[in-house]
């Protein structure tokens, strides 16, 4: 597979993976299926573990991307982002061929292929390797949706928000009181607490930086979605 390693945040269907490497962890990023849905592969560099946040679609292509050599690394873990099931497509395909332990919220665990084999919640860590993402738990776009957070010591902080939020708003909710609860847990639990140099790396499209959404904040409240 190709892997572009001058990191922009862009990638597109079917075409190149693209790599970020930074002092402790890698992260790669990958457009699978018709639904235009990121997956990323997180790699501790110093013991080669690997995690991917949602095995979305076209297990072939993901398993592309951890590679077939002897040197490729050791997928551990698979975190799915939210129930939905664009982001699951391959969980089931991709965790058997591995072996890879599961992880989800609970609420959001009904629909998924294969029962998680750990249930997490705000606050809680999960390992890649010798690195660690924090669990922020964001309720309404899916009662369960998680966002993860690689606080870089070396750098800034690197947040996989799923689908709850996106370059210019939050994620799609369908009930007025959804709305209220994700964009008071996108302020309160992210924008309240995380500084603006955090770069984000949603479910579809593009990245941003927590910099250049803080301003709009107030306008995604006024018009609801």
């Amino acid at each position: 597979m190709d892997v572009v390693e001058d990191y922009t945040g862009h990638v597109e269907p079917g075409g190149a993976a693209a790599r970020r490497t930074l002092d402790q962890l890698t992260i790669t990023k990958i457009s699978v299926g018709p639904m235009d849905n990121n997956a990323y592969l997180l790699v501790c560099r110093a013991t080669q573990e690997a995690l991917l946040i949602d095995a979305a679609n076209d297990p072939e292509r993901l398993s592309d991307l951890i590679g077939h050599g002897d040197d490729r690394p050791t997928l551990r873990t698979i975190v799915t982002t939210h129930q939905h099931q664009d982001h699951w497509g391959a969980l089931g395909a991709v965790a058997g061929a591995y072996g890879a332990n599961t992880i989800a919220h609970e609420e959001d665990a009904g629909p998924l292929p294969v029962p998680p084999d750990r249930y997490v919640t705000q606050g809680d860590r999960i390992p890649v390797g010798d690195c660690e993402l924090e669990v922020i738990h964001l309720r309404g776009h899916t009662p369960g949706s998680l966002a993860l957070l690689y606080r870089d010591p070396a750098g800034h902080g690197h947040l996989f928000t799923g689908d709850s939020l996106f370059p210019g708003g939050i994620g799609r909710t369908t009930a007025p009181e959804n709305f209220t609860s994700l964009i008071n847990d996108v302020s309160s639990r992210i924008f309240d607490k995380l500084p603006d140099d955090v770069w984000f790396y949603p479910g579809h499209g593009d990245d941003s930086t927590l910099g250049v959404e803080r301003p709009k904040l107030d306008e995604w409240r006024a018009r609801g979605w």
